[in-house]
């Protein structure tokens, strides 16, 4: 797990289980108004998704995560993502 100092804490959930729990360099989310990226200090915000991807990036690794809706919370180097439905 990459414990930089510029991380983020992201947690993605559905009502059924944790997709993603850990720290991130960033994240972009498909918003309602489009897409928009979230790095370290971030000003906190709520926001609904649309229907997308969120992409982070883990370490070296970039993931990808397929919603079709949900919410967003950005607070104090969080990120909290719920999707109601994932598609495969």
């Amino acid at each position: 797990m990459d414990t930089g100092k510029d991380n983020i804490h992201l947690t993605i959930v559905t009502p059924e289980k944790t997709l993603f729990d850990g720290m991130v360099k960033y994240v972009r989310l498909p918003g309602s108004g489009g897409l928009f990226g979230v790095y370290y200090n971030h000003a906190p915000l709520i926001s609904p998704l649309d229907k997308g991807e969120v992409t982070y990036r883990h370490g070296e690794t970039k993931e990808h995560v397929a919603i079709e809706r949900g919410f967003v919370e950005v607070r104090n180097n969080t990120v909290a993502v719920c999707v109601t439905e994932t598609k495969s």
